[in-house]
């Protein structure tokens, strides 16, 4: 009888399998990163045949590590960074175009340009989502207006779009010979192009966008059987796929309603779990699809959307050589006491919530000859606790639930100086669970549970236990100062990028 399941996390930098027992407990994994392409200024990009070869190498290296055989995985689930996006030939298996990542800005314009015809929200009852780059819609009509040749293979049924979950199915499951064309809701609600009441595709944003129908995959549950493995899983029923935040959301079992989490990697995602119910945010969330099970209902969420965190931490150790490893910046930032004054605000890719400003960008005021690198160092994890603080404000407003606690995961979750200053930015406790890895282990509960390898939720519940608890020692007039200088900052990033008249594109 399978023991395992088996969870493929495709990352914005690295790839992973990741196999668990049926505690949620790690077996074994294997891990390799990517190429971060930047062609220009704005632009990232990642090959999506460097991504699918690294798929298959983690798969067949977690296998080796752990010993184990294709017999013993009960199934395969995945997990993805989620609105990026490739568009492929389906005669050839091969990328018409780089994927297009999704804090690439080029679809700036085009946002713009649709915004000015409608508004910044024309299509948020139907999608839950403002016009931005960050999301697949535009990319994909950026491909097809760029691309020679990808309007015509569109149309002729030849090219095929997907966001990663998307391409590693397709491949998976046989690619050219049989490979299934599908997606689940959490990620199809991150395009664009969805209609969050039907879980279909809204034809009249694919109008307004002009991409055709026929390229677009299937819509799923999140937990179900899409196809059968080949390569190193020959066999494998595929059978969960959650977009990363939601897939971690489940991972850190917020199956109540009010019960909420936040990740701590390349960006920030907090995302509460509202129910059945796709609340509208008033407050610069995105109104969002959480998961679903099978045939039960869609689970819906708020989450707030935050572009730049431990990509930050990345930017000081390879852009300025800062830092020799990201695990330095904490070292360094205990150097001294405080920010010394300093405030960093992270606007590469201009800002998402609560503001979505595509004209904003990175900014490092309250600077004086005081200041060292230390104090750069803490103003960078600072930033992070401090634009968590403000989406969980937002959170709060438009929820009307006044978290006690937020559970947290990712790579940062590691660095006990910045989460002592989360839990005293925010005024409450930060709880870390014992399994930190919630992203995979999301995708493979999806994947387990529509297998029966887990019965139901109650069976998940049971794997989650606290790791441990950061409590808010910081005075209050002291929180709501440094908060107060923070929101300055913030507003010394807006109004950098003009439109073709000189006004802030905002």
């Amino acid at each position: 009888m399978p023991q395992y399941v088996a969870a493929i996390d495709q990352g914005t930098t690295s790839t992973r399998c990741i196999i668990f027992d049926h505690g949620g407990n790690i077996v074994c994994f294997d891990q390799q990163e990517h190429a971060q392409i930047y062609p220009r200024p704005g632009w990232v990009e990642h090959d999506p045949a460097e991504i699918w070869q690294r798929t298959q190498a983690v798969i067949q290296g977690a296998l080796n590590k752990g010993n184990i055989s294709v017999a013993d995985i009960a199934a395969v689930g995945i997990t993805n960074q989620r609105e990026t996006a490739v568009v492929w030939d389906k005669t050839t298996g091969q990328p018409l175009y780089n994927a297009i990542v999704w804090q690439d800005t080029r679809t700036d314009q085009l946002c713009h340009q649709l915004a000015r015809e409608g508004g910044q929200d024309r299509f948020r009852a139907q999608t839950g989502l403002p016009l931005a780059t960050y999301f697949s819609g535009p990319k994909i009509r950026w491909i097809l207006d760029h691309v020679s040749g990808a309007r015509e293979a569109a149309e002729r049924g030849d090219a095929l779009f997907g966001t990663i979950d998307t391409f590693l199915i397709w491949h998976l499951t046989g690619g050219v010979n049989g490979g299934v064309h599908v997606t689940d809701v959490t990620n199809a609600s991150r395009t664009l192009l969805m209609n969050l009441q039907t879980l279909d595709w809204d034809d009249e944003i694919l109008t307004v966008l002009n991409v055709p129908r026929q390229m677009l995959p299937h819509i799923r549950s999140s937990s179900e059987v899409y196809g059968t493995a080949q390569g190193a899983l020959a066999g494998i029923p595929v059978a969960g796929v959650l977009g990363d935040q939601q897939a971690a959301t489940v991972g850190q079992t917020c199956f109540d309603v009010g019960e909420a989490k936040n990740t701590y990697g390349t960006g920030n995602f907090m995302l509460i779990n509202t129910g059945t119910a796709a609340v509208p945010s008033a407050s610069g969330l995105l109104t969002t699809v959480c998961y679903k099970f099978g045939a039960a209902p869609a689970v819906y969420a708020l989450e707030g959307s935050i572009a730049i965190t431990g990509a930050l931490v990345q930017w000081l150790r390879d852009n300025l050589g800062l830092i020799e490893r990201s695990s330095d910046i904490e070292v360094l930032a205990n150097t001294v006491a405080d920010n010394g004054g300093a405030y960093f605000v992270p606007a590469f890719s201009g800002l998402f919530a609560p503001y979505w400003r595509s004209d904003a960008r990175g900014v490092l005021v309250g600077l004086t000859r005081y200041v060292n690198k230390g104090h750069i160092a803490r103003a960078a994890l600072e930033a992070t606790a401090f634009q968590t603080r403000e989406v969980l404000d937002a959170m709060e407003a438009d929820s009307g639930v006044k978290l006690t606690s937020l559970r947290v995961d990712g790579g940062m979750v590691v660095n006990d100086t910045l989460m002592q200053f989360q839990a005293d930015i925010l005024g409450v406790p930060v709880v870390r669970p014992k399994i930190a890895e919630t992203t995979a282990l999301g995708a493979a509960y999806a994947a387990g549970l529509a297998t029966g390898f887990w019965r139901n939720v109650d069976e998940l519940r049971e794997n989650w236990g606290v790791d441990r608890t950061w409590g808010p020692a910081m005075a209050e007039e002291q929180r709501a100062q440094l908060f107060r200088h923070w929101k300055r900052a913030v507003e010394r990033s807006f109004g950098w990028i003009e439109d073709a008249d000189g006004a802030a594109a905002s």
